[in-house]
């Protein structure tokens, strides 16, 4: 009878490990989180779906910003041969829908209550004709500014909180043979730069009008031209091997101590926590100059493929809902330097960069104040971006390039068509 029993036992134990087997799928994930803090933040989601049974299809491609990751992306879509999941974010969401390449999730979402659990400017930009086609993964706050505390302590710099006490920092870390401000000459950094000025100099208003509607008068107008002239007096506190640079390398500066400041999104927090430096030791986050009551905003986000295979399209089912769970959305973002998309979600675990990172949100959006990034690609068409991007870079390189001269590029480069 025991024997029988046991037999028995082992036959249920093997039929539920083939069931289990026949389930598992492979989800292949674009991505270009290659980096310290990044790459430590796509391992747990890698882990996530290891323990469902999935095979995990690592495809990073590193690059920064992901501009060479979408190019890759572009060339397997059109051979018919897509990832499940692919990191794009924004307007490029509707974009790729309207080709008719992404598939829906809706029945995830709608079990899982999503539009409960997300903001909804966020769910709003998650779906494409009522149907949710992608996961957000978190929140980035793009207008902060880094700082290393023992840089100024040692050359008697003050940490500013507006433009006047931000150059006159600048001035006091040069003159004391520091790098005043780790750059990366890279289009998108130049452009994160310039957002985060604009918002500093002209405020919420102004940004929203100028560079997410694009209005000519704007563009056009004293303000754009008094944004270009501060945005160009940073440059002469950045160092020389700043062209082409990669954004964690200038953020390594900081780290090390060799140059002062950084301006960057969040995502730079996970470089120094992957280093070892603390908040409000080893570094200190700020404000951007003048954007303390706003948010310049980054989703990152997952657009989900139209697959053929039903164990693969079950592997995507479930990386979506592990994308959304309270566990991942904690470790992701502690890891990421980022905040959960979730709401609702305990922060105690989180440190105070990310926890004044979270009040701001919510605040700016009660107050209008939550703008999308031009730069990382949540405001306008790609095309667009690209252009301005372009033109900006032009001014910041220039040096014979007047503010309106460099106003009549941007205005120009924002009537690009698709």
């Amino acid at each position: 009878m025991k024997t029988t029993q046991s037999l028995t036992a082992l036959a249920l134990i093997c039929l539920q490990a083939l069931a289990a087997t026949a389930q598992a799928g492979e989800i292949e994930v674009l991505h270009w989180w290659t980096s310290g803090g990044e790459a430590r933040a796509a391992q747990s989601l890698k882990a996530s779906m290891q323990a469902k049974g999935h095979t995990w299809k690592d495809f990073a491609v590193a690059g920064s910003g992901g501009d060479s990751a979408i190019t890759v992306l572009r060339s397997r879509v059109v051979s018919g041969n897509a990832p499940a999941a692919a990191q794009i974010k924004g307007p490029s969401l509707q974009a790729w829908a309207s080709e008719g390449v992404l598939t829906s999730i809706n029945d995830v979402a709608k079990a899982e209550r999503w539009d409960e659990l997300l903001p909804k400017v966020v769910s709003d930009q998650m779906k494409y004709k009522g149907d949710y086609i992608a996961v957000p993964v978190n929140v980035h706050r793009v207008n902060w500014l880094w700082l290393n505390p023992a840089v100024f302590a040692r050359t008697g710099a003050k940490p500013p909180s507006n433009w006047e006490e931000f150059f006159a920092a600048a001035e006091t870390l040069k003159k004391a043979g520091v790098v005043a401000v780790a750059h990366g000459g890279q289009t998108w950094q130049d452009l994160t730069l310039f957002e985060t000025v604009a918002l500093g100099v002209g405020g919420a208003e102004f940004f929203r009008k100028a560079l997410v509607q694009l209005d000519p008068a704007e563009l056009n107008g004293a303000t754009m031209e008094k944004v270009l002239s501060t945005f160009k007096r940073i440059k002469p506190y950045t160092d020389r091997g700043a062209p082409g640079r990669d954004w964690n390398l200038a953020t390594a500066m900081v780290i090390k101590g060799e140059a002062g400041m950084q301006f960057m999104g969040d995502w730079a927090k996970g470089e120094f926590l992957a280093a070892g430096s603390l908040p409000g030791k080893g570094f200190v986050c700020t404000p951007a100059p003048g954007t303390a009551k706003a948010f310049i905003y980054v989703i990152d986000s997952f657009a989900m493929f139209k697959l053929k295979k039903p164990a693969n399209q079950a592997a995507q089912k479930d990386l979506a809902s592990a994308v959304m769970s309270p566990e991942f959305q904690e470790v992701f973002n502690l890891n990421k330097g980022s905040i959960p998309v979730r709401m609702g979600m305990k922060m105690d675990k989180f440190d105070d960069c990310a926890k004044a990172s979270a009040l701001d949100f919510t605040a700016a959006a009660k107050s209008a104040a939550l703008l999308p990034s031009v730069a990382n690609g949540m405001a306008v068409s790609s095309s667009v971006e690209w252009a301005i991007k372009d033109a900006v870079s032009q001014f910041w390189n220039s040096d014979k390039m007047t503010p309106a001269e460099a106003m009549k590029k941007i205005a120009s480069a924002a009537k690009t068509r698709p």
